[in-house]
Order: C-alpha cells, then sequence, then structure tokens
C-alpha cells in the first residue's frame, strides 16, 4: 500500500496518476453516500484488476448463519452482513470494438477527485487501447441528497486519435456476491427483470429477511454536448439486463452517456408499487437532467457544511482530515430516518456488519447534537428505546431475569449478531454506553422529558442488568465484574476491567438519580414506568449496594487505577521499544502474544475518565495519562480521539496534535493498514470531537452551562468551528493571538470561557 498518496486539499480528496495497487483503497476512500444508499469508489467500465465491488442500502442487512464448530448457551445464530446490493452504476464501453478495461491500458494523466464540499466524485485520464486508439474520459458521479433514492452518472469519451464506433452498455447487475459471506452464499433472490425503452428494472428480495429492492435505471446521450438518441439492444440475463448503444463518432468528438438510477425497497413502499416507484424516480431524474440535479446537489451540501464545517488556517493535512471525516459522517447518517443508524464502515465496505454499535451512543452523538437539530441524536436514543424488548431477550439467553437488558454489540434489528465470544458475552462495557448517551443528551439539551418519556424503561433495565452481572467478593469485601473484556480488546476475559466496573456504578447511581427527579416532577410517567418495570424500592436499595462497594484495581506504587486486576503482571515495555516491523500488532503477532503483552488497542482507564472527566483532577488526569498513553498502540480506530482530547485538557498541546492529525488522517494515511476495507466512519465523530472538546475546550457541566477553553496547536494559524447548543447558534474562532465567540441567534446566551462568564448578546462579537 502506498500511503500518503493522496494530495493535499482543503476541500477535496484527489489522487493524481493511476497505481493499480491503490485501486481497493481508493474504492473505501472516494466512496460516496447520501444516509440512504452509497458506494465504494469503483470504476463504472470493466475493469479486470483487483477491486472490491461495494453498493449498499441503508437498513437491508442478511442474517448470515453463524460459521463456528461448537454452540454455547446465548451464543448468535447469525452475523447481520450488510448487503452488497445491484450494482447500477456499471457501463460496459467499447472503443471500435475493444473493451474498454483500464487494466489493459495505458493509462496517463489519472486524476480522482471527490470534491466534498459539493458532494460528489469524478475521474479524468486519457488511455490508449491495446489495439491504439486512445481517449480521454471525464466522468462525474453523486448521489442525490434531495432524492436520496437516485445516483446519476455523466460518462464522456473522446475519440483522441481515431473516427468510429463508441459502444456504451449500460447495465443492472443484481448478481453481486457480499466480499464477507460466511458460506459463499448469494443472498439475493430475482423476482423480475424488466426491460423498457432506455431504461430497465430488475425487482429482487434478500433471503430469509425478504426486503424487497427495485433497482432501475434510464439513459440519454449526446455527442460534442449535443443530445442525441440512439438504437439499443437488449440482453437480458437471469439477475442482470444490458442495453447496449452504439454512437458513431469522428476524430475529436466528444460521446456523453448520463445514466440515471434509483433503488426502491419494501422499507418505504408496498411491494407492489416498487418497479413503478423506481421507474418514476430515474424518469424525475432525467427530465430535470445532470447539471440541474447537480445544482440541487451543491445547495444540499452547502446547506450541510454551514452548520458542520471546522475551518482550519495552516495546515493543509489537518483541514482535509477533518472535511474528510465531517463529509463521511454526513454521507453515512443524515437523521432524516429514525430507523437507520451509523454503521461502523457506514456506504464504504462491507467488514464488522451490522448498522449498530456502542460507538454510536460513545462517539457519534455528541457530533449530530451540535451541528444539526437536537432530534437527531434523539433519533439515535429512541432506535435504542425501541430495540429494549431485544436487549431483555439478549439478556435472557445468557440468564438474566428480572428484565435485566444487555444490548448487542453489533445489531441490525435489537438481536445480538456478533460472533467473537470474548466480545459477544464479554464486552458487556457497552450497556453502560447506552445510559451515557441518554445523560450526554440530556445535559446538552436540557431536554430531561426524555427520561420520563423513553429514557427511564431503558435504565432500569441496564441498572438491573449491572446489580446482577456484578457478584460480592468475601475476599475483598467489595461488588467484583469478572470475566469481561473491555473496550481494549488485546484483554480478553479480564477480571475487573477499570472502564467497566466504573459504568457499573455509574448507570446505577444515575438511574437511581433520575428515578428521584422523574418520582418527583412527572408523577404520572413515574407511576406508568413502576408498574410497567414491576420496580420496588427494595430493589433499588439492592442497586446502591453494589454501587456504594464497587472494587476497582489500584496500583499503590504506580498510583494509578489499574486497566484489570492483573495488569501489573505484565512486562511494561513502552510502545517506543517496538520496531517498526512488528506494527500494527494486530497484524504481526499471534494472539496469544498480543494477549500477554501490556500493549493496548485502546483506552479503557483513559475512556473513563474522558467520559467523567469532572469528577478527576488535573493531577490525576496527567498521572494516569503518562502511565497509559506510552503503551498504547492505538490499533482501534476509537483511540486516538480519546487521547487527543484528554492531551490538550492537561495541556500537552504537541501530543494532543500529534493524535489529533491520527485521528484524522487515519484513512486518508492508512495508519493501520486497512482502509481497503473501508473507511472508519464512527471513530470520524471522535476527530470532531478532538477539535471541538479538545482544542476548543467545549464542555456541558452538570450545571448545564457551555464552557470552553480554547487552545490551538503551534502549526496552525486559527480553527473556528460552529456549534447548536438548545437551539442557538455559536461560532467560535481561535487563532495564535485571540479567541472570538460570535452569537448568530436571537437568545443571550451565558458562557463560561477559561474559567470566566460572559454574556454573549445577539449579533454582537466578542473578543478575548
Amino acid at each position: 500500500m502506498n500511503k500518503n498518496y493522496i494530495v493535499p486539499s482543503e476541500w477535496s480528496i484527489i489522487e493524481n496518476g493511476f497505481d493499480a495497487d491503490n485501486v481497493e483503497a481508493s474504492e473505501s476512500l472516494f466512496s460516496i453516500g447520501n444516509g440512504s444508499m452509497g458506494q465504494r469508489a469503483n470504476f463504472e467500465e470493466d475493469y479486470s484488476g483487483k477491486t472490491f465491488q461495494g453498493s449498499y442500502i441503508g437498513g437491508i442487512y442478511y442474517p448470515d448463519k453463524t460459521r463456528v464448530g461448537w454452540w454455547k448457551n446465548g451464543y448468535p445464530e447469525y452475523f447481520a452482513k450488510v448487503l452488497n446490493a445491484p450494482n447500477w452504476i456499471g457501463i460496459h464501453i467499447k472503443i471500435n470494438g475493444t473493451t474498454f478495461d483500464l487494466n489493459t491500458c495505458k493509462i496517463s494523466d489519472f486524476k480522482r477527485e471527490l470534491n466534498m464540499k459539493e458532494g460528489w466524485l469524478s475521474r479524468s485520464f486519457t488511455a490508449e487501447i491495446p489495439s491504439g486508439e486512445k481517449v480521454e474520459v471525464t466522468t462525474k458521479r453523486f448521489v442525490s441528497v434531495e432524492i436520496n433514492e437516485v445516483g446519476a452518472i455523466e460518462y464522456s469519451v473522446k475519440a483522441v486519435n481515431f473516427s468510429g464506433a463508441i459502444e456504451f452498455a449500460p447495465y443492472v447487475d443484481s448478481g453481486i456476491m457480499n466480499e464477507d459471506t460466511n458460506y459463499d452464499e448469494f443472498f439475493w433472490e430475482i423476482l423480475e427483470v424488466i426491460d423498457g425503452d432506455n431504461n430497465a428494472c430488475i425487482l429482487s428480495k434478500t433471503l430469509k429477511t425478504e426486503f424487497h429492492v427495485a433497482t432501475a435505471m434510464q439513459v440519454s446521450f449526446a455527442i460534442n454536448n449535443k443530445e442525441v438518441s440512439a438504437t439499443k439492444e437488449t440482453s437480458k440475463e437471469e439477475k442482470k439486463i444490458t442495453h447496449t448503444y452504439k454512437l458513431q463518432v469522428l476524430e475529436g468528438d466528444v460521446a456523453t452517456i448520463y445514466k440515471y438510477a434509483s433503488y426502491t425497497s419494501s422499507m418505504n413502499y408496498e411491494i407492489a408499487d416498487l418497479v413503478e416507484a423506481s421507474f418514476l424516480n430515474v424518469e424525475k431524474a432525467a427530465n430535470l437532467g445532470f447539471n440541474a440535479l447537480l445544482a440541487s446537489q451543491i445547495k444540499s451540501w452547502d446547506e450541510i457544511w454551514k452548520t458542520a464545517d471546522i475551518v482550519i488556517e495552516g495546515d493543509v493535512k489537518a483541514q482535509q482530515g477533518i472535511r474528510f471525516n465531517i463529509f463521511q459522517l454526513n454521507q453515512t447518517y443524515m437523521g432524516t430516518d429514525a430507523r437507520l443508524n451509523i454503521g461502523p464502515k457506514g456506504f464504504t465496505g462491507e467488514k464488522y456488519g451490522g448498522s449498530t454499535y456502542w460507538d454510536t451512543e460513545a462517539y457519534c452523538i455528541p457530533f449530530y447534537m451540535a451541528t444539526k437539530d437536537q432530534s437527531v441524536a434523539k433519533n439515535l436514543l429512541k432506535y435504542r428505546y425501541n430495540q429494549l424488548d431485544k436487549a431483555i431477550e439478549n439478556a435472557e439467553k445468557l440468564g438474566f431475569t428480572n428484565g435485566a437488558a444487555l444490548y448487542p454489540m453489533v445489531t441490525m434489528n435489537g438481536e445480538e449478531c456478533h460472533n467473537e465470544w470474548e466480545i459477544t458475552f464479554e464486552e458487556i462495557h457497552r450497556n453502560g454506553a447506552m445510559i451515557y448517551g441518554i445523560y450526554n443528551y440530556v445535559n446538552y439539551t436540557q431536554d430531561f422529558a426524555y427520561i420520563p418519556e423513553f429514557g427511564l424503561e431503558v435504565m432500569i433495565a441496564i441498572a438491573r442488568f449491572w446489580h446482577q452481572r456484578a457478584n460480592y467478593s468475601a475476599a475483598k469485601d467489595k461488588y467484583v465484574i469478572l470475566g469481561v473484556t473491555g473496550p481494549n480488546e488485546y484483554e480478553n476475559n479480564i477480571n475487573n476491567n477499570y472502564y467497566t466496573n466504573y459504568l457499573a456504578k455509574w448507570c446505577i447511581e444515575y438511574t437511581v438519580e433520575c428515578l428521584n427527579k422523574v418520582k418527583e416532577d412527572y408523577k404520572e410517567d413515574f407511576d406508568r414506568v413502576i408498574e410497567k418495570a414491576n420496580l420496588t424500592a427494595e430493589e433499588t436499595y439492592e442497586w446502591l449496594k453494589v454501587s456504594d462497594n464497587m472494587y476497582f484495581p489500584y496500583s499503590e506504587e504506580h498510583n494509578v487505577y489499574l486497566q484489570q486486576d492483573g495488569f501489573l503482571d505484565k512486562e511494561l515495555i513502552p510502545t517506543d521499544k517496538l520496531e517498526a516491523s512488528q506494527r500494527p500488532i494486530n497484524q504481526k503477532w499471534s494472539w496469544d502474544r498480543i494477549l500477554r503483552s501490556c500493549y493496548i488497542k485502546q483506552a479503557d482507564t483513559l475512556q473513563g475518565m474522558y467520559l467523567f472527566e469532572d469528577r478527576f483532577s488535573k493531577e490525576e488526569l496527567e498521572r494516569h495519562f503518562d502511565f497509559y498513553e506510552p503503551i498504547t498502540v492505538h490499533e482501534s480506530s476509537l483511540s486516538p480521539c480519546v487521547h487527543s482530547i484528554l492531551a490538550a485538557s492537561i495541556d500537552r498541546m504537541p501530543k494532543a496534535y500529534e493524535m489529533y492529525l491520527r485521528t484524522s488522517r487515519l484513512d486518508l494515511d492508512d495508519y493501520n493498514h486497512e482502509v481497503h476495507e473501508g473507511c472508519h466512519i464512527t471513530s470520524m465523530a471522535g476527530t470532531w470531537m478532538a477539535v471541538v472538546q479538545g482544542f476548543g475546550g467545549m464542555r456541558v457541566w452538570q450545571d448545564g452551562i457551555l464552557a470552553f477553553n480554547p487552545q490551538i496547536p503551534e502549526e496552525w494559524k486559527s480553527y473556528s468551528f460552529t456549534i447548536n447548543f438548545r437551539g442557538n447558534t455559536i461560532k467560535v474562532y481561535k487563532s495564535q493571538t485571540e479567541c472570538k465567540f460570535f452569537n448568530e441567534s436571537e437568545n443571550e446566551i451565558k458562557l463560561i470561557v477559561d474559567n470566566k462568564e460572559i454574556i454573549l448578546t445577539p449579533s454582537v462579537e466578542v473578543v478575548l
């Protein structure tokens, strides 16, 4: 893999020059999406080299039977696969009868660009095919934000040194296999292949889950920008339909195909209406035309960037990195459909499966709260509320009772579908993230009404889980939690993980606190929830016995809380003693060796201190940071952002900047040598937090007041960002010499800046 081949640019991801070794990585990096559907940046024309074909539709999945040779009680029966959907972008091309395939061409002047400001992907290049004809190709495509079931392609071929026939054969191919099938199964049943005039459609359904999808296309043509008609030949196969058109060109002519496509699914339509709806979509797109659709796309992204953008002056790679992260987050989840969530690979790949991880609650909610209307974050919380019954079932399968809930590590519909036992059964800290997400939302928005209406039922079920999962240790005279895996997955089946124990204690205490407040202020809701949950005061007293007497492993020698009971049995060798040839260790070492090592995949103890920073002194944060950071390899995408935020909070700006670059350019520079599998979408929200919470120092403490402590890396001239806080829009600007706050709202806003109170009046800039 050629790292650092992406050209630094403030608003675009750019690749200059064609290198077959980078094709799969670029397919991930240049992915496009609109929150409802998306695709990897595969070529429209044939490509016989190594490629990872991928198109995806939000919410459409397949329960792939678990591939293990043994079964345990409670073990998930399937792994939910994000389905590789029918390919709509494909266009077979022939030049005077010779198939156009970049893998067989001489290529020059190759440029690929993902324009993040306007939301489109383009390529341009010159290619000489084996028979000697030379063409100049320009392409542009996007998936529409405004019409979120539609994608559009403009593909132009200039005949540089020949006259003759350019053959365009657009197609829809439903014979696409997932890259990660457990048993090499085909997940679709093809129901109907429908031929039209300049359009076509394939109706298919997923096996088992029986999602129905119609994939339609419609095309038009131009020569030298003048619309022309062309005669069609149709080829219908079991899983594919192709329309072939021949255009006669003279040397110097430019032939263009416009292809419009649509996915419609049974999530949004009656099955009987799918085909008609898909045809109406492509007809509407074709009638509007490519340029009008593109203008609408540019306008849509302009609206998104008004509240989401972060501007960095003086550091192009840092600027490119943050915008790439913000762009991909918006491509993955727009907040318009409460049934959807934020998959760890979004629409860029298939690894990890599922649409929902604990990442949403722990990392993503702050981004969506501050850059969109608070209803978007509320929808993410209600997604979990709507799956509470499934979470209770998941816990019952493991032997828990009385309505205790264990939310899944990975899910599409609320059922657990993660297939690694040490994570499925043991990475139970995810339950704490569910309640922390509620706390974070309520604290930021002051929408406490969410708790009596929805949140309290979830909180009671999770508190019951923690009460049952802990057990009393007579030897320690404390409650302990045994046999767990923390966020640091390089330690499995350990006892008393600090982060897990801390979350368990906090979850119980916060749940009881909210119960008391709801009882006092929302009596009707309190009675409803208590009756539904069959909760008694005696039961909450039993919970508090656990939280009041929770055990935390501690080292008197090092004066730090330990990751887990046996952590000091390991040889503590800092990462700077690791040879570069040995990293990443998850690709170089055996699992046995990793588990016995001291190396941390991502923060555990520091993760807890980040979430509950106000409960620790600065000296405690410094001590723990200095102990754990030197042995952390950051091989989880979720790790660098936490370290960046904490480093900034303890005035370690060089380390904060180093970790910021690592999190913001994790995929662009392929730190962990895995971007070909897809981008790390959920950790991108952590990159946003590294700027806003890290350098900007934004916090909302329990008193509900918004606070900032702005700092700036020495490598930057300035940075600025915009946040939505309780319906108010605030712009923050920080340079090396000053800090500015601007209130774009109609209300006065009280802030704490560097521990001093200031009042922001509407439309007045405050300079500090």
